[in-house]
């Protein structure tokens, strides 16, 4: 066997290069180091302290020699690898390992253990670099079949025996020579991943509170006179009392001039002399570089980018786009746009309007996310209009680095924010998403809507991987992770309103009453086209009073026959035929106070032309008591404004805020995936599940139907929150021969001339091998050529047989005449082959097969297929061209739970006809859910598998029979989101 220093040095591995979040929000570059890199590595290693010196080298070590430093430099990158974490261009922290054999000597492959060591400039320590190193030198390891580490720590040195322990890997602890001894499998498992994502939220929630909670914002690109982007900001912050530091830039500015609006005024960042945490740039997108490099070089922390010119404007904008991202980067900043419209933080300790929004909302519990700026001018109006507040407000232009998995992140624990709304336009990361809202829809409910949804492309300025699966299959995989899904911004709107201020629905009941019969019966019709359970209207007559309709709605809602109650309203008519004025005031409150003392149902209200009541409705807040329960920490505040520049100061009663620093250099502890925030206990949970008081108010819409939309959204909502916090289980199943299948797929991925890397599909006898390793089995069919090779096949396979085409223009369309069925006897076969010979053409065309008839019952097609963007998709429908037309399919993401499968074949339209459509007899759906979890087993365990189609499935009375199957294998995509943290580059 070769030494270390035999082996040939690989090529440098850039695919190991990273952004990362760290924990305070800021972000570093993860890389190899190079020959390159040794100045940069002495100059880092004059700067760390003595003590943490010795606590790598457990001796006194004040400086490298130059062996050293060109050990520390030059490696292999297979047995020898060393990674440095950079913040510009320097160094702040590094890992090494090196390939060890059972005595702990250099070696090399098949050797399975490296040592590892790190050190971290004390200046960054406990930022959490030394983790995400961890992490990244982990799956480098397992890249180059390493499985364990070793690690020799000295017991004083608590902080780096921390960042071993908390890792989440199987480990084991011994005190050898003075010395504590580490060895970890990185075997990834459970607890590890957890920590990891636990890590991720924590990091970027942090680095979207500094975005949104600046101690400190400068303005840049403020114009010397009133108008544009740069001045209408400042003057937007200044208006809505932002209790930070402001500052205005504008390297034109005039000697002798020092202030603006104002607020001190200076030519560059580097000017103001004190820190600034935000900076809003309003300049041509060719001065951006300058001033971002003058923003990284004085320790500004973020950016909001208003400047347009990037992406949107075709591959010269998007490449200036990536320049800009990858500057930030270097300064470990994080970035709102380009051609972004702003952020509104609302939370009285910090008044925060930096966008071009002319008034701040009114503060609220709605998180709002864009991608577009005029759709988010509409929604600011729309919410405005019908008195909903807003916790923050984010639109995010190009979304070249802080997207919405981002703002997910943020919103999970923020105590103010109990509902989210987003318009997205392009998801860049699906997969992430999906888990992101997953977990945030189990607290309080995301909704949203997409937009260029059918374009088959993203949005311009939107440089993000393009998904090749349709929009309704991704629609369904985000109403499986919990997310509302709605078609239009005003749905968007109409469910916000619902769910921030209504306790959510315990089920479908429905009580409609109000003043018009007309208006109750088409209020009950559309109740029933969303799939409520609507009981009788209950007419009031046009006679009744405001008191008549507070008695009903609290009849109504004391009523356990109902879930929810709609409320209908039309105006009021006196004797001489004029509507009477002030009703709708006098009826809001009387709404409002039966509510108030009710027990906790959604209250909705359908009014026709009775603008004073949605209006007073609107305007009326009361406040209820918070859930109970324990509730999530909340984000750290900003820092207190400093006497220097000019201070917005907050009312007398409201506090000022003071940043938080994470405590302590180690990572925490614990459990991974944190517990988050608190829901609302019982079975109908309140919306948004966070502490503090909470608006109460009734919604009112202008028409039923839209009424009805949101009240279906709450009520499916709803039932998936109960049923995710018992989620299903992925079954085992006895007799799956995991590593038989393996072995397959490697020999048929590694046969050809360079067919594997490009795909194979598999021939019909591997197909049925290798879905019968999993408990799949595919009735045969044999070839039948000529008539007599089919009345030998039938011979072999038992009469009564079926005869069927399979040419791609015939398959799976039995309409076309291609199939002849229950043929018992040679003559019928032989009639049956010339009839089809006759008037479909040759048999070297038709490609005909026997195959033996299988039990009646309702055709199913099962598919799976391997996505880039999401990954692996189940799918189930029923066979045949109505189905395919029509899209009634029904997705879910792999792996399938019991519960996911069981209700993937019920959601489908034409369902009736599994469970006895007109007298007919139910089919095994037991026996149909069992093959999906099989086959979603199959693709999660071996993900060379990217297709698999299994048609037709003829679910009988009892059991199924599989008479059909294709099998597509090729290498598969790289998992990005079960390797370590890292920050998308596009």
């Amino acid at each position: 066997m070769r030494t270390p220093s035999d082996q040939p040095d690989h090529a440098y591995p850039d695919h190991w290069e990273a952004d990362v979040v760290l924990r305070d929000g800021g972000t570093a570059r993860i890389r190899p180091i190079t020959p390159d890199d040794a100045e940069r590595l002495v100059s880092f290693y004059e700067q760390v302290s003595d003590e943490s010196k010795y606590y790598r080298f457990f001796a006194p070590y004040p400086r490298l020699s130059a062996k050293d430093v060109h050990r520390f430099t030059h490696h292999d990158y297979v047995d020898r690898v060393g990674l440095a974490a950079t913040v510009g261009d320097d160094f702040i922290a590094t890992v090494r390992y090196d390939r060890i054999d059972d005595r702990g000597h250099p070696a090399s492959a098949p050797a399975d253990e490296a040592e590892v060591a790190f050190l971290v400039q004390d200046a960054h320590q406990g930022r959490g670099v030394a983790s995400a190193l961890l992490e990244h030198i982990a799956a480098v390891a397992r890249e180059r079949d390493i499985r364990r580490f070793a690690a020799e720590v000295l017991p004083a040195n608590s902080k780096m025996i921390k960042v071993f322990t908390d890792a989440g890997y199987t480990q084991k602890r011994s005190f050898e020579d003075g010395a504590v001894r580490l060895h970890l499998d990185l075997e990834p498992t459970d607890r590890s991943l957890a920590v990891q994502r636990a890590r991720e939220q924590r990091a970027e929630a942090r680095s979207v509170q500094r975005l949104l909670a600046p101690g400190s914002v400068a303005v840049i690109g403020a114009g010397r006179t009133h108008g544009g982007v740069g001045r209408t900001v400042l003057r937007n912050l200044l208006d809505a009392g932002y209790t930070g530091r402001t500052y205005a830039v504008n390297r034109a500015l005039p000697e002798g001039r020092s202030e603006m609006d104002g607020v001190p005024a200076f030519r560059s960042v580097g000017d103001i002399g004190e820190p600034v945490d935000l900076a809003i740039v309003a300049v041509p997108a060719e001065r951006v570089p300058e001033v971002l490099a003058d923003c990284g070089e004085h320790g500004v922390q973020g950016l909001v980018v208003l400047s347009a010119g990037y992406a949107e404007q075709g591959a010269a904008g998007r490449e200036r786009q990536r320049e800009l991202v990858r500057q930030a980067r270097t300064y470990g900043m994080r970035v709102i746009g380009p051609n972004a419209f702003g952020v509104i933080n609302t939370a009285p300790g910090v008044r925060l309007n930096a966008s071009l929004a002319p008034h701040s909302p009114a503060q609220g519990r709605i998180g709002l996310f864009t991608q577009s700026g005029a759709i988010g001018i509409a929604l600011l109006s729309g919410l405005h209009r019908r008195g909903a507040g807003l916790s923050t407000f984010v639109s995010a232009g190009n979304r070249a680095d802080v997207s919405g998995n981002d703002i997910l992140q943020y919103w999970y624990d923020d105590p103010d924010t109990d509902v989210a709304l987003m318009y997205l336009e392009s998801i860049g990361n699906p997969r992430k998403f999906t888990r992101l809202a997953r977990r945030t829809a189990a607290v309080k409910p995301v909704v949203v809507v997409q937009g260029a949804r059918h374009g088959g492309s993203a949005p311009p300025g939107h440089a993000v991987p393009v998904t090749r699966i349709p929009y309704a299959t991704v629609s369904a995989l985000l109403r499986q992770a919990g997310v509302i899904r709605v078609d239009t911004v005003t749905e968007l709107v109409d469910a916000g309103l619902l769910l921030a201020g209504q306790p959510l629905p315990a089920g479908p009941r429905v009580a409609i009453l109000g003043n018009s019969e007309s208006l109750g019966l088409l209020t009950y019709d559309a109740c029933l086209t969303e799939g409520l359970r609507p009981l009788r209207p209950r007419d009031l007559t046009t006679a009744a009073t405001p008191q008549d309709f507070r008695a009903a709605l609290s009849e109504a809602l004391r009523d356990d026959a109902c879930d929810a109650v709609v409320v209908t309203a039309i105006p009021w008519v006196g004797e001489n035929g004029v509507t009477e004025s002030g009703d709708g005031e006098v009826l809001a409150a009387a709404l409002r106070a039966a509510s108030a003392t009710a027990p906790a149902k959604p209250v909705l209200v359908v009014h026709v032309e009775m603008g004073a009541l949605a209006d007073a409705l609107a305007a009326a807040t009361s406040t209820a008591p918070p859930p109970p329960g324990p509730g999530p920490a909340a984000h750290p505040a900003p820092e207190p404004p400093a006497p220097a520049g000019t201070p917005h100061p907050a009312p007398a009663d409201t506090p000022h805020p003071a940043r938080t620093e994470p405590a302590g250099p180690a990572e925490p502890a614990g459990p991974a995936e944190p517990a988050g925030p608190a829901g609302p206990a019982g079975p109908a949970p309140e919306a948004g599940g966070t502490p503090g008081p909470r608006e109460s108010r009734i919604p009112a819409y202008p028409a039923a139907e839209r009424a009805a939309r949101a009240l279906a959204e709450a009520v499916r909502y709803a039932q998936w929150r109960r049923q995710a916090a018992e989620p299903g289980r992925v079954p085992h199943y006895e007799g799956i021969d995991e590593a038989g299948a393996a072995a397959q797929i490697a020999r048929a991925l590694g046969e050809g001339d360079g067919a594997g890397e490009r795909g194979v599909t598999l021939d019909p006898a591997a197909t049925r091998e290798l879905l019968g390793r999993y408990g799949i089995d595919v009735r045969p069919a044999l070839a039948a050529p000529t008539p007599d090779a089919a009345v030998r096949a039938a011979g072999h396979l038992e009469y009564p047989v079926a005869l069927k085409t399979t040419a791609p223009h015939l398959r799976h369309r039995p309409d076309l005449g291609g199939v002849r069925l229950d043929l018992a006897t040679e003559e019928q076969l032989r009639t049956a082959y010339a009839e089809l010979t006759q008037t479909l053409g040759r048999p070297e065309e038709l490609q005909p097969v026997v195959q033996p008839m299988a039990p009646r019952g309702v055709d199913t097609v099962v598919r799976a297929a391997l996505d880039p963007a999401v990954g692996a998709v189940l799918s189930f429908g029923l066979a045949g061209a109505p189905s395919e037309l029509l899209g009634d399919t029904a997705h879910r993401l792999v792996p399938a739970t019991e519960r996911d499968v069981a209700e993937q074949i019920r959601s489908i339209r034409a369902a009736p006809l599994l469970f006895g459509w007109r007298g007919a007899d139910p089919v095994d759906t037991s026996a149909l859910e069992e093959l999906l979890l099989r086959v979603s087993r199959l693709v999660d365990d071996h993900p060379e598998i990217v297709a698999i189609g299994l048609e037709p499935v003829v679910v009988a009375p009892r059991g199924l029979s599989v008479l059909g199957a294709t099998v597509r294998l090729a290498p598969p995509p790289a998992r990005t989101d079960l390797g370590p943290r890292r920050l998308p580059s596009y």
